[in-house]
């Protein structure tokens, strides 16, 4: 995953054998041949042709291939995305996540080792991509192929990845699990493209083992674990994800600071606060609703902490 722009289609096509890389990188596929027969590819849109009926559409390629056409086996397909009912039914009569899900049973239908998928569900409304994610993930599940999915959305990636890549600058900045990819970040920009975060800039003032002391620009000083510093002197973001933090917190956190409430949201399930806290007046917090948080309002001064191994002392931006 990656902003737009950032060559993750390019990589897609350069897998699937559509393309070929004449320029230098990090990595070479030296031969396609090694990947015919066991590639299938699922591009942005569903490309379903309107004058065959959804069957049809999912046996197509092996017609073109003039391949013996398995009609039982393409009604299983639409069994597993839920559109067995709709095989004889035209294109034109499906809603967008039925068009999704009959190219999805389409691709499956090619029986390939590797799937790619080009950001499928890009033109669905969220509830729509959101329940596509889950059907999606758990037919990958049941039928136990690899898929390559692109997508520049980093809630669809957590949800549905075993392993995520994330690109910048034509460099893969780091390949994780969903969980350490989120929770523990290897530079500034990974922290910021995955998930909501707080920065604070500044200087290693002291460092120790798996703590350092950062002195802000405010001046106010914070403890961190030192992901990216080395040494004394180094500059540094210090990362810090919203729900690390707490109101009031215990003697045990090592991190406790005063801050001004400057806005809060509504969210269903939880409140974000806006706060005024060691010279960042856009510090995020996130806390769960619950009578004990009732008194929160704008204006008032509170008492923050978080623990420093929660802190990461990062790559300066």
């Amino acid at each position: 995953m990656g902003v737009s722009g950032v060559g993750k289609t390019t990589l897609l096509r350069l897998l699937a054998g559509l393309e070929h890389n004449n320029r230098e990188c990090d990595f070479q596929i030296t031969s396609h041949k090694s990947l015919l027969g066991k590639v299938a590819y699922m591009a942005q849109g569903d490309l379903l042709l309107p004058w065959l009926t959804v069957i049809d559409n999912v046996i197509i390629g092996a017609r073109l291939r003039g391949e013996k056409i398995l009609k039982d086996r393409a009604y299983t397909m639409l069994e597993k995305v839920g559109l067995a009912d709709n095989a004889d039914e035209m294109p034109s009569s499906l809603s967008g996540g039925m068009r999704q899900r009959a190219a999805l049973a389409r691709t499956l239908m090619e029986d390939r080792p590797i799937v790619l998928m080009d950001e499928p569900l890009g033109a669905l409304d969220k509830n729509l991509r959101e329940s596509m994610q889950y059907e999606i993930k758990h037919i990958h599940e049941s039928i136990g192929v690899t898929v390559v999915y692109v997508t520049h959305d980093q809630s669809e990636a957590l949800t549905m990845s075993n392993r995520i890549a994330v690109f910048n600058d034509g460099k893969v900045q780091q390949l994780s699990s969903p969980d350490k990819l989120y929770e523990e970040p290897v530079n500034s920009f990974v922290a910021e493209f995955i998930g909501e975060n707080n920065t604070f800039g500044g200087v290693v003032s002291d460092i120790s083992g798996d703590t350092c002391k950062v002195k802000l620009d405010s001046g106010n000083e914070i403890l961190a674990n030192p992901v990216s510093v080395k040494s004394k002197g180094d500059k540094t973001t210090v990362s810090l994800r919203p729900e690390r933090a707490i109101i009031n917190p215990s003697d045990k956190m090592d991190n406790n600071h005063k801050g001004k409430i400057e806005e809060v949201i509504y969210h269903g399930d939880h409140t974000r606060l806006r706060v005024n806290l060691l010279g960042n007046n856009s510090f995020i917090l996130k806390v769960p609703n619950s009578s004990s948080n009732l008194d929160i309002k704008s204006g008032k001064d509170i008492n923050i902490g978080w623990n420093s191994k929660d802190s990461r002392a990062l790559d300066p931006k």
